[in-house]
Formats: C-alpha cells, structure tokens, sequence
C-alpha cells in the first residue's frame, strides 16, 4: 500500500467516525466493515413516522400561534405548508447524496461533499442549534411555572398561582432544581433508547394539549363569546412589514430534524420507505401545527404571547376554566422535561455535557422570550442545517446525481432562506432599536 493510499483511507475512516459522532443513531449500532449493522430488529413503518414526527414536534408549537398573530390566518398557513414543502424538498436531496456516496449520516455526506470543513461546520451548526432549542424549552418551564413579564403585564405561574410569590419559586431557583433533579438523572443514559418511555409519553402530552385547546376554543366560538381573528396582517408603517420576515426562521425552526432522518432510515427495514416516511411525518405535523396555531389564535386574538402557554394564566370565561387553564401548562411542561433529555443526546456527542447544562440554564435566565430564541437559532443554524447545507451538497453534486432542476431548486433555496434569515435579523435589530431608544 502506497503512502497516498494509506492517507486516503486513513481520512476517509476519520470520516466516518466523526460524521457518526455528529448525528448518532437513535438506537445503538455496530460496525462492520465500516457500515452501520443493526443490532435491533428493523423499524417498522408506522414506528418510523412516529419517531420522526416526534422529532418534529417540539417547543417550536408554542410560537406558531403568535407567527399567526403577525401574519393573519392565511399568510400563515400558507407559510406554514410552504415550511413544509420546502423541508421535504431538502430531506429528498440530503438522502439522495447519501446513497450516491453510500454516507448513513449528515455529517457523512458534507465530509464527502466538503471535506472536513463541511464536517466541522456541521458540528458547530448542530451545536448551536441544540443550543438553541434547549434554552427554548427551559424558557417554557420558567415562564409556566415561575411566570413571565410580557408588554408591562406579569403572567403568574403556576407556582406563583397555587402558593404565591416567594423566593424559593424564583425563575433560576425552579430552574436550577429541574436541571438537577430531571435534567441531569434523564441525560445520563448511555442508549437514547432508555428514554423510550418518556418519549413516548411526552407525544402523550402534546396531543392532550393540542385537544384542549381546539375544545376551549370551539366551546367559545359556539358560545359566541370570541369572533375569528384576522384573516391578513395589518400593514400600517415599515416595522410592521419588516416584522412580518421575523416569522420565517421561527416557522422553520419548527420543521428541523434533519440530523435525525440518517438514523431513522438505517433502522427501517427497507430503505426505500424513508421517503414516505418523511412525508407523512411532515404532513401530520404541518396538520397539528396548522390546528394549533388556528385554534390558539383564535381563543385569544391579539393577545397572544410570543409564549402561548403563557396566555393560560387568565380567567377564559368557561366551566372549570381555571382547571383547564392549570392542566394545559402542566400537560406541556411536562413534555418539554420528557423532551429535552432526547435533544440533549445529539448534543453531548460534540461538546461537554456538564459545559452545556450550565450555558443552556444561563441562557434560559436572560434571553426575553422563545421569540428572541427562535430568531436567533432560526436565522442561523436552522437555516444551515435545513435548507443551505443540502442545496450546497446539490450544488456541488460530486456524483453526478442532480438534476438541472434539482440545482434551481437548491439555488431558490439558499437564496430565499439567506434572505429570510438576513432581513429577519435586522427587523429585529430595528424593532429592538424603537423598544430601548
């Protein structure tokens, strides 16, 4: 074997192992000859859309209903399946590139499309965003059960609500203990496959609140006591138009899971249903995010938060409101606690765990809101991880597998989502500008 010989093998094994690190499997898997063997039986088609959708549906739900308040109901759900559209689109050509470089992970196919400045790109791209999302979550369980400020009003949490305001329900104080006694025991597990149960009680959960709030809201509706909101946005001055590109990244955040689809195809007994797989899942997730969001904005209007479950803290003017109210917020705590160890997975495999518990609890502390999270997570590394790194892969297209209408695609892709991020972020800039002159 000849030096240039054994470099190259040697860099294509370095590959490997670090693209598998990036986005590790959900299940545990061993190596032979250098490909993923299953150690499990194969998924099953129905398991596989579960887990994906699973995956879908996180914290991104809470800000969907006021994306519709800056919208109106038509812009945003259009954009909402638009999202979705989009997001299948790139899972098509990330899974296409994998088969043409015989890549079982993301990381697999940007170290085969860029080497390793693909490869480490992604890792910092995947990090952020985890980051990002993680902070999101510890923000919903500070504001639901510690409470939150928004617009000059305090919203009482839950423990503000049950027993007053004391110093031992603080923010960091609840925050503290739930990352010490929840967060840290769940995210010791050495296989995410532990968490099986949490996970799937977590799904539980999300579907308890989704249903209470289309019933509180039909209940009003027919009750006659709320009217349908606004069907488009009211464009008045330039804040208000510039507002409207701050929705993109926090819609999009809520369809990123690509980092996850690698290791739901290497488990499906063929592969060849990793595209159904996908758009089922998107389907099923555009649907409970379009109920959601239409539902939610309809039972309080203009006055959605950027938060939503922070908006359950008020009388809602039904029979047993006050219980409905307290078992909507519980309901979804408690499944961003079962969710957040799962996310935390794919985090630990780049960086230090214990570094990051203590930047996401800091975090959750003094970022304002999960609108301020999203934007910045959505602008950034959703953005990469979505959209520009499998149009990139497309366009750089190193074995000959894309279409000339897969690299239009790719090019609308990049184009639009660079300039949704860039005016998102400076409408936000400006907006923050008039809020602290």
């Amino acid at each position: 074997m000849t030096r240039g010989t054994r470099e190259t093998t040697r860099e294509h094994a370095e590959i490997s192992d670090e693209s598998t690190a990036t986005t590790a499997p959900l299940i545990s898997i061993k190596q032979e000859h250098g490909r993923p063997s299953r150690v499990f039986p194969t998924a099953s088609f129905a398991g596989a859309v579960f887990t994906l959708s699973t995956n879908i549906i996180g914290a991104g739900i809470m800000a969907l209903p006021a994306a519709m308040r800056v919208l109106g109901l038509v812009p945003g759900i259009i954009l909402i399946i638009s999202v979705a559209i989009l997001t299948d689109a790139s899972i098509e050509m990330l899974i296409r590139c994998s088969r043409a470089a015989n890549k079982s992970t993301y990381g697999g196919v940007m170290g085969d499309a860029f080497r390793k400045i693909g490869r480490r790109l992604l890792q910092i791209t995947v990090v952020l965003n985890n980051v990002g999302i993680l902070t999101v979550y510890m923000i919903i369980i500070g504001d639901v059960l510690s409470g939150t400020s928004a617009s000059g009003a305090h919203h009482f949490g839950l423990l503000e609500g049950w027993f007053g305001v004391h110093w031992w329900n603080s923010r960091a104080l609840v925050l503290l203990v739930t990352t010490v006694a929840i967060f840290a025991p769940l995210t010791c597990f050495k296989r995410v496959d532990s968490l099986r149960i949490t996970s799937t009680a977590s799904v539980a959960l999300a579907v308890f609140f989704v249903v209470i709030t289309a019933g509180i809201a039909i209940f009003k509706l027919a009750d006659g006591t709320i009217q349908m909101p606004k069907l488009f946005p009211h464009l008045t001055d330039l804040p208000s138009i510039l507002r409207l590109f701050t929705v993109v990244p926090v819609i999009a955040t809520s369809y990123i899971c690509h980092y996850n689809v690698h290791s739901i195809d290497n488990e499906l007994h063929r592969s060849t249903q990793i595209h159904r797989v996908v758009r089922i899942s998107l389907t099923l997730c555009s649907a409970i995010y379009i109920t959601t969001s239409f539902f939610a904005f309809l039972l309080f209007g203009e006055s959605t938060l950027d938060d939503v479950l922070a908006n359950f803290d008020s009388d809602i003017g039904i029979p047993y409101g006050s219980i409905l109210n307290d078992a909507v917020r519980v309901s979804y705590s408690l499944h961003v606690m079962l969710v957040f160890p799962v996310i935390f997975f794919s985090l630990r495999l780049n960086l230090d765990g214990l570094l990051f518990h203590n930047v996401i609890y800091l975090a959750a502390n003094f970022v304002p809101s999960i609108w301020d999270a999203f934007q910045i997570t959505g602008a950034t590394a959703v953005v990469c991880i979505g959209f520009i790194f499998p149009a990139s892969i497309i366009l750089k297209d190193p074995h000959g597998v894309a279409t000339r209408g897969d690299k239009v695609i790719a090019i609308f892709m990049i184009v639009v989502a660079l300039a949704s991020s860039s005016v998102a972020m400076y409408s936000d800039i400006c907006l923050q500008n008039r809020k602290n002159p």
